[in-house]
This record gives structure tokens, C-alpha cells and sequence, in this order.
């Protein structure tokens, strides 16, 4: 029960998403009110809504674009009102097609550093306000191919590097004021995005084969095994952690 003592929300972006439904379900089992935002998927956010009233919660929940800093500081703002935040987890990410960098167009590759870079700076500079009256904690969840790069995944890994570079400024001049800024890498999963990309062909068998073998684990990773990671960075247990890129990837990037 990490959080059973934290006033406020943890306020979980993209909390419809594989990784952020873990996030949001393992914040409340260890005691933490969660308020989280979604896109367009009112159904599944719906479905995360009873997931976790059923563990005797009351969650909030708001559609957003994380393009849009006038939605989120109106949703910050109402947040504020309810109690304040404790902490940020920002879990958004689209899907990303597997193609290499020299057929992604400039409005595509636009397109994604709008949706996650400005998506993420929107948010923080809404939210440190509160953080700074909590001493909260900010975690990213980004991705391991920052460190190992695997072929076509540069419209992730890019945007996504852009994120890991933030964490570390937030870390660095937020620490006077208490805050601590993490990020969490997930290497390749077996649900979430990934399965979703797997059932659309984006990767062959041959491609999971290459990619079993360049794990020491020999196995994919799951979003509960990045949920557990995402909550105890940002529980007191980690309060001497900050500016920190932890890799959830099976000893990919070792």
C-alpha cells in the first residue's frame, strides 16, 4: 500500500492503453486515487472505469488531446479542486508503424512529435504546480530502443528519446522543489501495443524469433511487469531516485 497515505490523484495519461490500465489498476490496489485521460476510446475507458470501481475506487476520467494545453490545465485545474496531484504517469503513445526512417514523411514524423513530445511537455507544465505542493514524482514510459535501436522503429524511438531528455532537465531543476522526474523503457511485450501490433502483421515470425534471441531472457515482458516498475518510481520507496532511464526489457539493452 505505497500510496495509501498520498493525498490527491496520480493522474495516468493514455491510462486506456495496455500499460496504462496496468499503471492505473496496480495505483489503486496499493492505495492510490487515480484519475486518467484518454483519446477516443470512451469503450475501453469505460471497461477501465468498472475494473477499478470494482476494487472500491472512485476513478475520474477525462477524454483529452494532450495537443490541446488549454483541455489540460482545465482538467489539472478541476483535479486541484478534488485534492491535488500526488503524481503524473504518462503512458501515451499511438501506434507506430514498423517502416524505416527514410519512407516516414515529415508530416508523419510531425505528427508523432506533436502527439508525444508536446503531448508530454503540455502536461508536465500543467501539472508541476501541484507537484511542486505534493514534492510528487513524474514517470515516462518511453522505450528501450532509446538505448538499442532496433531497425524501423525510429518514429518511436525518436520522439520517445526527445521525452527521456526532459525527464532528465525536470530531474535536474525540479529537485529543489522536491520533485522527482523518472522514465520506464518497456522492451518488447507479449500484450498491450505490441500484441496489437503483432495481429496486424507488423511483425513476421521471423522478426519475434530475432527478437527472442536478442533477449537474455529469452521471452517477452508483460504491461504489468512495466506497471510495477512505473509504481515504484514513483512511491517514497524510490525517493533518492530521480533523472533516472529504467529498461524493462528482459536484459535487451544490457
Amino acid at each position: 500500500m505505497d500510496f495509501q497515505d498520498s493525498e490527491g490523484y496520480a493522474l495516468v495519461t493514455g491510462g486506456t492503453g495496455g500499460i496504462g490500465s496496468a499503471v492505473c489498476r496496480l495505483l489503486v490496489e496499493q492505495g492510490s486515487k487515480v484519475a486518467f485521460t484518454y483519446f477516443q476510446n470512451e469503450e475501453a475507458a469505460e471497461e477501465l472505469e468498472a475494473t477499478l470501481h470494482s476494487l472500491e475506487t472512485a476513478p475520474i476520467s477525462r477524454p483529452l488531446d494532450l495537443r490541446n494545453a488549454d483541455a489540460i490545465s482545465s482538467f489539472v485545474d478541476f483535479l486541484e479542486e478534488k485534492g491535488g496531484i500526488h503524481t503524473l504517469v504518462h503512458t501515451v503513445g499511438p501506434q507506430v508503424p514498423q517502416t524505416h526512417l527514410s519512407k516516414v514523411s515529415p508530416a508523419l514524423f510531425k505528427e508523432h512529435a506533436e502527439l508525444e513530445i508536446n503531448g508530454f511537455f503540455n502536461t508536465v507544465q500543467a501539472v508541476l504546480p501541484c507537484l511542486r505542493a505534493s514534492k510528487g514524482s513524474i514517470v515516462a514510459v518511453t522505450s528501450a530502443a532509446t538505448d538499442r535501436y532496433p531497425i524501423r522503429d525510429g518514429l518511436s524511438a525518436g520522439p520517445k528519446a526527445a521525452v527521456e531528455m526532459l525527464i532528465r532537465g525536470l530531474a535536474a531543476e525540479e529537485g529543489r522543489y522536491g520533485v522527482r522526474a523518472n522514465a520506464v523503457g518497456p522492451g518488447m511485450l507479449s500484450d498491450g501495443m505490441a500484441e496489437d501490433l503483432i495481429a496486424k502483421g507488423e511483425y513476421s515470425q521471423q522478426d519475434l524469433d530475432i527478437a527472442t534471441k536478442n533477449i537474455p531472457l529469452s521471452r517477452f515482458g508483460k504491461a504489468s511487469d512495466v506497471a510495477e516498475a512505473v509504481c515504484f518510481l514513483a512511491s517514497d520507496r524510490a525517493n533518492y531516485i530521480s533523472g533516472q532511464i529504467l529498461n524493462i526489457d528482459g536484459g535487451y539493452t544490457a
